[in-house]
């Protein structure tokens, strides 16, 4: 008996004076669900992120109907529904120069419960800056009889380039099973630049599975393109291509053979990009009849230097810890990549597969994100150490943005026609809000006190700032970094962009000194965030309006 009360006393006192575990990784899932499926998803202000579902009968209502727009507000995790005109189903969008959202095309088709909507393939949604931490008075303009499209778009990409204005490349016409087989084989500018759009040969050479095609504003103005399996470099000022190494081992990367793809951090003093490609399926163009929901997604990550000692080495592989279809790649502030999202098996798209799960035609849905470390020696770069399971399954018509707090807000899912929901449906319609939460959330962080509303390209600027004392010792490692926290949609995060900026510390620890981009090719004038990282710790973010601020086309 004594022997066991010492015992006791002994487990007890262990438990009582064990160090404190640092802290790790978190999953946060949030009380209020979205009420529509976020299956795209923009931060548009310090507390706002807007989402686009298609038209349908989700659960959030507006006008006496389904709302397919909602504003997510990240201080009170709470949601307002934002009503929209025409089927943003399967669009895209960005920032302009001015702060302006725009998003473009979508799904053709109307939907019984929504009488009053109007097609979405050729349409263009305006979200005009909104000074309302809540959203309350923010609206979504539409007139499709005067602003639209040159040319019918579902599943386009675009981005924000060098003169603040958006290229919007490809996306197919009108309804096709699978594959891109009605295609808009273009490119086009908004604000319009042409009356006609740009035919694309690379576009017309990629199909037909080139749907959200991967493309990235290169810091000096030409963009890099990936579609199916090949890339090309493309310039936009002589309207001509280079073509580049296709990815290896007949990997494909664009929809419905969703990988993902990242512009890799942009550091001075040259700015040299690398583009990272993860995931898709190694396959043939085959009948969809001859795959399946269970065919292997690809663990190849590929990356390639843009510079021409890179691309004569051409890509560099790498493999993810798991095969992943339908993954996304998200910046971290201190330039790594979070892997996240997606299937073990099979395709994007709805029930057009041999075996759907469902309507799914995508299985084994991969919980638990990882960590790619640029930086790091090849072989060493992947880890999922530390990191939690979500725990819930986020397949096709998920999104995932990086918000100015520092965490990762995460929604959607939903490889259904219309709100699907119910006990045996392995892959319901997803409305469940989840944040994932890195460490430096649960410790005492560096702050941003001030920074001036806009900044101007070439320019040191200093602000004041308060660091914990735990990271206001000499040698820590400081990293500045300016951010466009992209548009997520179907594994892509199009005009995502980092770009580290050189900084200093005063020696009394209270003011920050960094230097800006030396141009809008660097980085495309527009919002902007700026983080202040130390020793991986990340301040909340401070946002700004990187260039001045005017309208499209803007040259800085």
């Amino acid at each position: 008996m004594k022997q066991s009360t010492i015992s006791l006393l002994s487990a007890l006192a262990s438990v009582t004076f064990a160090a404190p575990s640092s802290p790790g990784w978190r999953f946060d899932l949030k009380e209020q669900r979205s009420g529509i499926v976020a299956l795209e998803s923009i931060v548009v202000s310090p507390t706002l992120v807007l989402w686009f579902d298609r038209a349908s009968n989700d659960p959030l209502q507006i006008n006496n109907h389904s709302a397919w727009g909602a504003l997510w507000n990240l201080e009170t995790s709470t949601v307002r529904p934002l009503d929209v005109l025409s089927n943003s189903f399967c669009g895209s969008g960005a920032l302009l120069s001015n702060g302006t959202m725009v998003s473009v095309g979508g799904d053709p088709n109307g939907f019984v419960g929504n009488p009053t909507i109007r097609p979405g393939n050729q349409a263009i949604r305006i979200f005009e800056p909104c000074a309302s931490p809540t959203g309350e008075g923010c609206t979504l303009f539409e007139d499709p009889d005067n602003l639209h499209l040159l040319e019918k778009r579902w599943y386009p990409s675009t981005i924000r380039i060098f003169d603040g204005s958006l290229l919007i490349v490809g996306g197919m016409h009108e309804d096709t099973p699978f594959y891109n087989t009605d295609p808009a084989l273009s490119f086009e500018f908004f604000p319009p630049k042409e009356s006609t759009p740009r035919p694309s040969a690379f576009l017309e050479r990629s199909l037909p599975s080139n749907l959200f095609p991967r493309i990235f504003a290169l810091p000096d103005g030409k963009v890099f393109m990936v579609a199916n399996n090949q890339s090309i470099i493309y310039d936009i000022e002589a309207n001509t291509e280079r073509i580049l190494p296709d990815i290896p081992n007949n990997v494909r990367v664009t929809n419905p053979m969703d990988g993902s793809a990242i512009l890799l951090p942009l550091s001075p003093p040259d700015f040299i990009p690398e583009v990272l490609v993860c995931g898709g399926t190694q396959t043939d163009t085959i009948d969809p009849l001859s795959l399946s929901s269970q065919t292997p997604a690809t663990s190849q990550c590929s990356r390639i230097r843009l510079d021409e000692e890179g691309i004569a080495k051409g890509w560099q592989v790498e493999h993810m810890l798991e095969g992943r279809t339908m993954p996304e790649l998200v910046h971290l502030p201190n330039g790594q990549v979070l892997i996240t999202n997606g299937a073990g098996s099979g395709f994007a798209a709805i029930n057009s597969v041999g075996e759907p799960i469902g309507n799914s035609n995508a299985d084994h849905a991969v919980l638990t994100p990882s960590l790619y470390t640029p930086t790091a020696a090849l072989g060493q770069r992947i880890s999922n150490a530390g990191m939690p399971s979500s725990g819930i399954a986020r397949v096709y018509h998920s999104s995932i943005t990086l918000t100015p707090q520092g965490n990762f807000l995460i929604g959607g899912s939903n490889p259904n026609m219309n709100t699907t929901v119910g006990p045996g449906i392995k892959f319901p319609s997803e409305f469940r809000v989840q944040t994932l939460d890195p460490p430096f959330m649960f410790v005492e962080r560096p702050k941003i006190l001030h920074a001036p509303a806009k900044l101007a390209f070439g320019k040191k600027v200093t602000v004041p700032i308060s660091l914990p004392t735990a990271l206001a010792r000499p040698g820590a490692k400081v990293q500045v970094s300016l951010m466009d926290l992209g548009f997520s949609t179907h594994a892509f995060h199009s005009s995502a962009r980092l770009v580290f900026m050189d900084a200093t510390i005063s020696r009394d620890r209270k003011s920050l000194t960094f230097t800006t981009p030396p141009n809008g090719r660097v980085f495309p004038p527009g919002p902007a965030t700026i983080f202040l990282t130390i020793d991986d710790v990340s301040s909340e973010a401070a946002w700004v309006m990187m260039g001045s601020g005017r309208s499209p086309p803007t040259l800085e």
